[in-house]
């Protein structure tokens, strides 16, 4: 394949002196650069060069009348790369025998995932996109019952890759590379909440294999929603029985208790009270915030350095790295802006050195969840490996 230069790129300035750089791919697809501060590379960037096929159509949604939810039905995810050498690595920078999805070396990379969930509304980058054939018309139409409904699964899923290299994850970047990935968690929640329909923006990362995780490299995706998850709208009718400031309220019951496992001048990070999963800690913004977009200076600066001694810890209770879900909870787009708040759900099924938990019967069929291990003593055990992995580091 031939790799092309293209011209240098209309750069951004962002937050803690990130620079952003937006292309698109050889479909059309959004590609965004986000560089570290004191970057080595240059300005230029590579050009796509790849011929592709078209854009696959957006999926489709079908609604379950038993319980409201939309499931999406996306053939074109069956057949995802699984798990491919350094040579085969779809997220590395493209090389000559590598027709990967990001062309030029990078330090941070956001691109349209290729088998999305979730698609454009219209056609969109030049026209390479199809368009949804029955796009949802509101949160009142998906709120409706009805047996047989459908829509196009109309919304957006993006990749973002924490690194160039093969292996490792969030918790294996430095201070500075956490800090652009936590910039271009900002930047794209604020792009993507001005995009239409879109009714929920959600930044995760997926780590391990008894997780899921396909790519063993370094990366997390951000879905856009057309709708309000189902686990938010439980969030919403909480707040609707309690109080609008009930964050507030779980914030202050939670330090005053001993699960707490690290805290900040901005952020507070604990076992909640009642916690389901063997490994479970949440990490919140002191203060009110929405989302990663509404978040000062002084709170990406401290997130940083925070949340990596808090991946590197829940790393140091066993001697092998913990699969974990780490989940940024944001609010809705366009309702409850004041009441829920920014944060993560940091989980994992690992109940001891080779064993996993497993959703079976109770907990898979009726939701109804037994915890192993008492809220209390996981905390006292992941303060203990925080302090582990920082000595060992130090």
């Amino acid at each position: 394949m031939n790799i092309e230069e293209s011209p240098e790129l209309r750069a951004t300035e962002l937050g803690a002196g990130v620079i952003k750089r937006s292309t698109t791919l050889a479909d059309g697809r959004d590609l965004i650069y986000y560089d570290d501060p004191g970057t080595t590379l240059g300005a230029e960037r590579a050009v796509d060069a790849r011929t592709l096929d078209p854009r696959p159509d957006t999926a489709t949604m079908r609604l379950d009348i038993l319980t409201g939810d939309w499931i999406t039905v996306a053939a074109n995810r069956q057949n995802r790369v699984m798990m491919p050498g350094a040579d085969a690595d779809p997220l590395a920078p493209q090389t000559p025998t590598n027709p990967s999805e990001v062309p030029s070396l990078y330090d941070v990379a956001v691109f349209e995932n290729r088998s999305p969930a979730f698609g454009p509304a219209l056609t969109e980058a030049l026209g390479t996109a199809p368009a949804a054939s029955n796009p949802p018309r509101g949160l009142d139409d998906l709120d409706a019952l009805g047996l047989g409904r459908t829509r196009t699964s109309v919304g957006r899923c993006e990749v973002v890759c924490f690194s160039p290299d093969h292996s490792g994850s969030f918790g294996t970047q430095s201070v500075t590379r956490a800090r652009t990935v936590i910039e271009a968690w900002a930047d794209r929640t604020a792009a993507l909440s001005q995009l239409p329909g879109i009714q929920q923006i959600f930044p995760f990362e997926n780590r391990g294999e008894a997780i899921g995780v396909t790519l063993p490299h370094p990366h997390g995706q951000i879905y856009s929603y057309p709708y309000i998850t189902p686990r938010t709208q439980r969030l919403l009718e909480s707040i609707d029985r309690t109080a609008p400031d009930l964050f507030q309220r779980i914030l202050e019951f939670e330090q005053g208790s001993e699960r707490i496992v690290l805290q900040g001048e901005h952020w507070t990070a604990f076992v909640p009270f009642a916690a389901r999963w063997p490994v479970e800690v949440h990490l919140m913004p002191n203060r009110h915030v929405a989302d990663f977009a509404e978040t000062t200076e002084a709170e990406r600066d401290e997130l940083a350095p925070l949340y990596l001694r808090l991946l590197r810890g829940v790393d140091a209770l066993y001697e092998t790295p913990t699969p974990y879900i780490a989940a940024w909870h944001q609010a809705p787009v366009n309702v409850a802006r004041d009441s829920v708040r920014l944060h993560l759900e940091l989980t994992s099924p690992r109940r001891g050195a080779d064993k996993l938990k497993f959703l079976a019967g109770s907990e898979a069929a009726m939701w109804a969840w037994t915890a192993e291990i008492p809220p209390e003593q996981s905390a006292a055990r992941i303060r203990e490996a925080i302090a582990r992995a920082e000595e060992a580091s130090a």
